[in-house]
Formats: C-alpha cells, sequence, structure tokens
C-alpha cells in the first residue's frame, strides 16, 4: 500500500478485524456464549455463572491481550530502529528477565500472600530496573552504539534469568506459580490489573506516536540523522523511555510474551513500508489482532485445557525468527 488512501482504508479494515476479534475472544472459549448474553451480561446482570465469566473473565481478558499485543509490537518497533537490528524485541533490554526475577524474588520472600496486584507491580519494578541499567551500560566507553546496547541486554538478561533459576532451585515451592507466569498468559487477569498499567501504556504509546517523525530520520543513521539537525541523544533517551513504558507495563500484565514485538513491525513494513507515521499505527493495530487470535486459538489446542498465549506466540515465532535472521538486514 503506497498511497495515503489505500493505507488508510487498510488501517480502518485493520481497526475493524480487531474489534471481530476481540467480540471473538469474549463468545468462543470451553463455554460458548452468543451477542445477547453478552449484551444481558452488562444490561442486566443477576449474577450467574455466566455473567460472571463474561465480565470479569472473558472481557477483561480480550482487553488485556488487545492492549498489551499492540503495546510489545509498537515497543519493538522503536527497539528495531534504536538498535538498527532488524530481529530486536523488548527483550533485548532485559525486560522480560528483570521482570521474572523479580516476580521469582517476592514469590520466595512473600510466598501465597503475594496478591497478583503485588505481582504486577513487582514486575513492572524488574522490567524498569533492569531496562535502566542496560542503557546505562549501552552508553559507557565512548558513547551510544547499538551493538553495546544489544550486548548490555544480553549479559543482563542472561545473569537474571540465571539468579531466577538459582532462587527456584532453591526455593522450589515458588516454581509452579513462576513457571505459569514464566510462559506468559492474559488468563486470571481483571479489570483492575488492565488498569494498573493502563496509564502507563497509554504514555508510552502517545510518546512513540509523538517521535515517529524523528524515528524516520533516525532510520538514516547517525550520519544522516545529525546533517538534517537530530538530536540523537534526545530522542534515543525517548526512545528507550517509550520501550520501557510500553514493554514493562505490557510484561507485568500479561508475563513475558515473546515474537509479538519481532513479528508485527515486519509484517507492517512489508504491507506499508517504514513510514513510521504509518508504521506504528499499524503495529499497534496488528498487534492486538495478533494477541488476541493467538489467545483464542490457543483455547482449542488442546481438548478441555486451555494453553497459555505464551506457547502460542513462540509456535508462531520461532519460524518467523529463523526466516528474519536468514534475509538481508532492512530497518
Amino acid at each position: 500500500m503506497r498511497s495515503n488512501k489505500s493505507k488508510t482504508i487498510g488501517l480502518a479494515a485493520a481497526v475493524l478485524l480487531l474489534l471481530i476479534s476481540v467480540l471473538c475472544s469474549i463468545l468462543f472459549g470451553l463455554h460458548l456464549y452468543g451477542i445477547k448474553d453478552l449484551w444481558l451480561a452488562y444490561s442486566s446482570f443477576d449474577g450467574s455463572n455466566d455473567h460472571l465469566i463474561l465480565t470479569t473473565a472473558r472481557v477483561p481478558r480480550a482487553l488485556i491481550a488487545a492492549l498489551v499485543g499492540a503495546s510489545l509490537a509498537v515497543a519493538g518497533a522503536v527497539m528495531q530502529v534504536l538498535t538498527r537490528n532488524p530481529i530486536a524485541s523488548p527483550s533485548v533490554f532485559g525486560v522480560n528477565a528483570g521482570a521474572v526475577l523479580f516476580i521469582v524474588i517476592g514469590l520466595t520472600t512473600f510466598g501465597a500472600s503475594l496478591t497478583m496486584n503485588g505481582m504486577v507491580w513487582l514486575a513492572f519494578a524488574g522490567a524498569i530496573t533492569t531496562s535502566m541499567i542496560v542503557y546505562v551500560l549501552g552508553l559507557q566507553g565512548g558513547g551510544f552504539e547499538p551493538i553495546k546496547l544489544t550486548l548490555a541486554g544480553a549479559c543482563i538478561a542472561a545473569f537474571a534469568t540465571s539468579i531466577t533459576s538459582g532462587i527456584i532451585l532453591i526455593d522450589k515451592q515458588s516454581l509452579e506459580s513462576a513457571l505459569f507466569w514464566m510462559i506468559g498468559s492474559v488468563e486470571g487477569r481483571n479489570l483492575e490489573h488492565l488498569l494498573m498499567v493502563l496509564p502507563y501504556m497509554a504514555a508510552g504509546l502517545l510518546l512513540a506516536a509523538l517521535l515517529a517523525g524523528s524515528l524516520n530520520i533516525m532510520a538514516l543513521g547517525d550520519d544522516g540523522a545529525k546533517s538534517l539537525g537530530q538530536r540523537l541523544t534526545f530522542v534515543r533517551l525517548l526512545s528507550a523511555a517509550a520501550i520501557v513504558l510500553l514493554a514493562g507495563s505490557s510484561v507485568s500484565a500479561a508475563g513475558p510474551i515473546a515474537f509479538i514485538g519481532l513479528i508485527v513491525p515486519h509484517l507492517c513494513k512489508y504491507l506499508i513500508g517504514n513510514d513510521y507515521r504509518w508504521l506504528l499505527p499499524y503495529c499497534a493495530v496488528i498487534g492486538a489482532i495478533l494477541l488476541v487470535t493467538a489467545d483464542l486459538g490457543a483455547r482449542f489446542i488442546l481438548d478441555g485445557k486451555e494453553v497459555p498465549v505464551g506457547v502460542a506466540t513462540a509456535i508462531i515465532g520461532v519460524p518467523f525468527l529463523i526466516h528474519a535472521a536468514r534475509r538481508r538486514r532492512h530497518v
């Protein structure tokens, strides 16, 4: 799609598909419901099991999946420009590993008394902490270089993962809860968890949107960006802040769901090109569609059981990662 008109039509169609996907996610699962059931659950709530499932489980689950998918996809697109690495994703900043480490520490320290709300805040704190450490390390030794940021992220992620494994081996009681959270899932979340992280997601999406023009310039490379008057350090700091807000809030709400931030930017670039003024909105909508549909599909992989959505995204993402790694580098 090359013209603005075709891109606008495509984005509108994607939004419509997202609404349909969210509706299907609410209605379909181990228990099937109709649109009338959903309407009555909100217009004439009677406290029945069906109404409780719809209002406290299905609707929050679909909304969280959509917002987490959008946030991870936009974070991945910004990350690929910041690191000039076509297979970069939010995990490069150590976001996933840091969030998991803080969760495991919380489970070991507080045990069964640790609530889901507490886990959300611990995960967010871990994501922010590790991201800041990685960024500071990436600035050491002569200024910013994408390769240093990538290596720092890989080192910190490996270190956090090692500490996590050691804690789990020492305190096996935290193993089951930690493993379920580490896989990534939107099951068992409610609107309260979404509202806790929604301001950070909104701030990250807004910041990324404001940076769209600057990201177009940064994609030209440092020399080209400087010749056009781009303040590279300032833009990089803001880009890193957007990534931390988006990825940190997503991980804290749903766990470390992989590959959304890798797959979606490539799909969107194939559809509309590299103009980030269009790319970021497309990433948000298509990322939401991908995670919502992956969560819906994960309910039917095993008969009578629901598979965490992190497993479904991994099944999709691993072949795509191999394909992307074999292609020529592009941003």
